[in-house]
C-alpha cells in the first residue's frame, strides 16, 4: 500500500516517490497535486498505478500524474510517461480505450444578451443534427475504401471535402492528422464499428456545450485568443468511438501474448507492452494513428454539423463560428523533447493528459453543467513534457453516482440553475453527475500554481447536449 508518508514533497503543487520505494521500479513517479488532494487520491489504485508505469522498459525521468488522475487501464487517467525510442515501450493502457478522445472550441462574435432569445432553439437544432448515445450512428454508412481515406487523412480529408475550412487544420492539433496511420493495421471489425460513426457524439462524459465565457483571467492572452466577457463559445468533446476502442481492444490482446517474446515482465498484465521498434509496436503505434485521424475527423464533422445548426437558428448571414483549438487527451506520440540538454525523440503517453505547449491554447472540460476552462501552455512545462490536465476527474465509479443520484435529479438541477438540457435517454446521466467528479476549479488552480499552464479564461454552461 502507498501511504503520504512515501511521497516527497518538491513543491505544493508536486510530489515524488522516490526510485527506492519499490525494487523493480526504473525511475520516481511524480504527481501533480496539493497536499489535500494528494489524501483523496490514495482512495483508489491510481497512486499504485503510477508507481507500476515506472517499471515500463525505456521510461525516461519519471511517470507522471495530473491533479485530475483516478483509476484507468493500466496507466491512471491522468497519466504521462516518455520512452526512449531505441530501447524503450509502447502500451496501449497508456492511451486508453477512447483513442484521441479530445477537445475542440468554437468561438462567435456574439455575445451570451446576442443569443440568448434564440438558445433553445439553437440547443434543438444541434441535438437534431449531432446523433448521440451509445452505439448511435449516422444514417450514412461509409464503404470500406472511404472509412481507410478517413484513418489516413483525418480532419484534412474532410476539409478536402468541404466540410471546414483550412483554418480549422491551423488551429488544430498535428494539423488533425498524424503520418504514421496504416489502414492495414486496423481490423475489418474496427472499420466497420466506425463506417456510420464520423459526426456522432457517443456517450459517457461526451457532451457538446453552449458556453459563455464568464470571466477572463488573461486580458492580453484572451486578446490574442479571440476571447472576450461574454461571448458565446460551443465545445465538443468525444473521441474515436467503437472503431478507437476496437483497435484499443485487439493490440491489448496482441501485446498480452507477445510481452513473453520480448522478456517484458509487468507488475500488472493491464500494462501490456511491446518494444516501439518490434513489429507489434509498430503496428499498434499505426493502427493508434489510424484511431487519432478518426477522433479528429469525428469532430471536425460534428463541427461542420454544428455550424450548419448554427445558421439554420441565426439566419445564413450570421458571424461564423471560427474554431479556437482542438487537442487530444489520450494519444502516443513521437515528439522531440529536451533530455539531460540534448533534443531526443520520445514516444510520449498521455492518457487523459493534454499537450501543453508555451503559447498553445489548452481546453479543460469540467463535469457536466460545471465550469470549463481556456489556459495556455507555458515554458515551465518542460518538466511534464509540456502536459497538463484533461479535465475534473472522476472521484467516485459510475455504478455509485446512479447509487447515489437518479438522471432526472441531474436534469432538475441543472435547469434549475438556468442550464437547457438536451438528451435523448435519461440513462448513464446519474454516471456524470457533477458530484462524481472533482472540483474543476481545485484542478486547473493546481497546474495554474504547478506552472504546468497558465489560466485564460472560465467558461460556464448554457446549454448541455448529451447521447446519455
Amino acid at each position: 500500500m502507498i501511504s503520504k508518508s512515501d511521497f516527497k514533497k518538491i513543491t505544493d503543487w508536486l510530489w515524488e516517490i522516490p526510485k527506492s520505494f519499490r525494487e523493480d521500479m526504473r525511475a520516481p513517479a511524480r504527481a501533480y497535486i496539493s497536499g489535500e488532494m494528494l489524501e483523496d487520491a490514495l482512495r483508489d489504485k491510481s497512486l499504485y498505478q503510477l508507481v507500476n508505469v515506472t517499471t515500463l522498459p525505456g521510461i525516461i525521468n519519471y511517470s507522471l500524474a495530473m491533479p485530475d488522475m483516478h483509476e484507468g487501464y493500466g496507466f491512471p487517467i491522468g497519466g504521462v510517461a516518455a520512452m526512449d525510442m531505441k530501447d524503450g515501450v509502447i502500451s496501449p493502457g497508456g492511451v486508453g480505450y477512447d483513442i484521441n478522445c479530445g477537445m475542440r472550441l468554437l468561438k462567435s462574435e456574439y455575445s451570451e444578451k446576442e443569443i440568448k432569445p434564440h438558445l433553445e432553439n439553437l440547443a434543438t437544432e444541434i441535438q437534431k443534427e449531432v446523433p448521440s448515445g451509445l452505439g448511435k450512428g449516422r444514417q450514412l454508412k461509409l464503404d470500406i475504401a472511404s472509412i481507410n481515406k478517413v484513418l489516413e487523412g483525418g480532419a484534412q480529408r474532410l476539409v478536402e471535402q468541404g466540410y471546414g475550412e483550412k483554418e480549422d487544420l491551423e488551429n488544430c492539433e498535428s494539423q488533425g492528422k498524424l503520418p504514421q496511420a496504416d489502414t492495414a493495421t486496423v481490423s475489418d471489425h474496427a472499420k466497420n464499428r466506425g463506417r456510420d460513426q464520423v459526426g456522432t457524439l457517443g456517450s459517457g462524459n461526451h457532451f457538446l456545450e453552449v458556453q459563455k465565457v464568464d470571466e477572463i483571467f488573461d486580458e492580453e492572452v484572451a486578446k490574442a485568443f479571440g476571447l472576450f466577457k461574454d461571448q458565446i463559445v460551443i465545445m465538443i468533446h468525444t473521441g474515436s468511438r467503437g472503431l478507437g476502442h476496437q483497435i484499443a481492444t485487439d493490440y491489448i490482446r496482441v501485446m498480452m501474448r507477445a510481452m513473453d517474446k520480448y522478456e517484458i515482465r509487468l507488475p500488472d498484465r493491464e500494462l501490456a507492452a511491446c518494444p516501439i521498434n518490434s513489429s507489434e509496436g509498430q503496428r499498434y503505434f499505426s493502427a493508434m494513428t489510424c484511431g487519432a485521424n478518426y477522433a479528429w475527423a469525428n469532430r471536425q464533422m460534428i463541427a461542420h454539423f454544428i455550424r450548419k445548426a448554427w445558421k439554420a437558428v441565426l439566419g445564413e448571414k450570421a458571424s461564423p463560428l471560427n474554431l479556437l483549438y482542438d487537442v487530444a487527451h489520450n494519444i502516443a506520440k513521437i515528439e522531440k523533447h529536451d533530455v539531460n540538454g540534448k533534443e531526443v525523440e520520445v514516444v510520449l503517453h498521455r492518457k487523459g493528459a493534454t499537450r501543453a505547449f508555451p503559447g498553445q491554447p489548452v481546453l479543460i472540460p469540467g463535469s457536466m453543467g460545471t465550469a470549463s476552462y481556456v489556459l495556455v501552455g507555458t515554458k515551465e512545462g518542460k518538466d511534464a513534457w509540456f502536459s497538463t490536465c484533461h479535465g475534473a476527474g472522476r472521484t467516485m465509479s459510475r455504478r455509485e453516482a446512479e447509487r447515489r443520484v437518479s438522471g432526472q435529479e441531474v436534469v432538475n438541477r441543472l435547469e434549475s440553475k438556468g442550464i437547457i438540457v438536451k438528451c435523448w435517454s435519461l440513462r448513464g446521466i446519474a454516471e456524470e453527475a457533477p458530484m462524481a467528479y472533482k472540483d474543476i476549479d481545485n484542478v486547473v488552480e493546481v497546474v495554474h500554481n504547478a506552472g504546468l499552464s497558465k489560466k485564460v479564461a472560465r467558461l460556464i454552461p448554457l446549454a448541455v447536449i448529451k447521447g446519455e
